[in-house]
């Protein structure tokens, strides 16, 4: 159940806003990275909203969800969301990369309330779900048993063994409330996954380790992305695994399938064009001020 106001949140205008929050905060930190981060929106954007156990007023509720971030350098996507949903001021995206600021490039556990772990090199964050959910089995720490951990991963990070021995174990310990979703926009680093490493087919792979498998899921078709994350919520007896299909950089038509922008900053001239094409239907001067 989704504590607060964020039920009746139209996802359609939030996406929106939260792809020029990100845009924005890459252009103006001049670091960041941007395409992955609009990959994520709706996907994030459905389960805070929608699926999730979580209450923006007591983010250390001990009865919520936790979600993961184990592609932990798409914080400016992460940081918009929980602004959006009163975790923290909107303002203080302005922050994000300053030095001193608690918004870091990499995601740092409880910097602010709302981000439950750190991150930083890839393929960990599977591993922290599966902990979080054995140690709420064997009542350790305040993580009730009946709550999930949601961890969002790229395709890319599908290259890191640490990724499959955690998959593995899930499977062998049964570990049900523990929920992958991966955000499988076909691009990593400076290049497409295909040709970086061959990962596919990823669903088969998961179903053989013993993991309960949705795949082909439109990433950016918020009822498909619902529907979708409700039935993972609900699979009973071993971990589930989402698969979502979208695309890096979606929102802005020269980010998208561009390897150029996993982690590089817009371009003044770019962040001008960017912000005009999110901008709100109604808004005829563009969002860009």
């Amino acid at each position: 159940m989704v504590i607060g106001a964020a039920r009746d949140t139209d996802l359609t205008a939030l996406g929106r806003r939260i792809r020029r929050h990100v845009v924005r905060m890459v252009y103006d930190a001049k670091s960041g990275h941007i395409g992955g981060s609009l990959s994520a929106v709706e996907i994030m954007s459905v389960l805070y909203c929608r699926v999730m156990q979580h209450d923006p007023e007591r983010p250390d509720w001990p009865a919520r969800d936790r979600f993961i971030m184990s592609k932990g350098h798409c914080t400016p996507v992460q940081y918009a969301l929980l602004a959006e949903l009163g975790y923290f001021p909107v303002e203080e995206l302005s922050t994000f990369r300053q030095l001193g600021s608690r918004l870091q490039g990499h995601s740092v556990r409880n910097r602010p309330l709302g981000v439950e772990n750190s991150a930083g090199s890839l393929g960990m964050g599977l591993s922290f779900g599966l902990g979080m959910r054995l140690a709420a089995r064997l009542g350790e720490g305040d993580v009730p048993a009946d709550a999930r951990a949601w961890v969002l991963m790229g395709d890319g990070e599908q290259n890191e063994g640490q990724v499959w021995e955690a998959a593995m174990a899930a499977a062998h310990h049964d570990a049900e409330g523990l929920i992958a979703l991966i955000d499988r926009n076909g691009i990593q680093n400076d290049d497409f996954t295909r040709s970086t490493m061959v990962t596919e087919p990823l669903d088969e792979k998961y179903a053989a380790f013993g993991w309960d498998v949705i795949s082909g899921v439109d990433g950016h078709d918020i009822d498909a992305v619902e529907e979708a994350l409700l039935r993972a919520r609900d699979v009973r007896g071993k971990p589930a695994c989402v698969i979502f299909d979208t695309v890096k950089g979606h929102g802005v038509s020269f980010m998208e399938h561009n390897p150029g922008f996993h982690g590089a900053p817009p371009s003044p001239d770019q962040f001008e064009e960017a912000m005009r094409e999110l901008a709100d239907p109604d808004d005829v001067n563009g969002a860009a001020s």
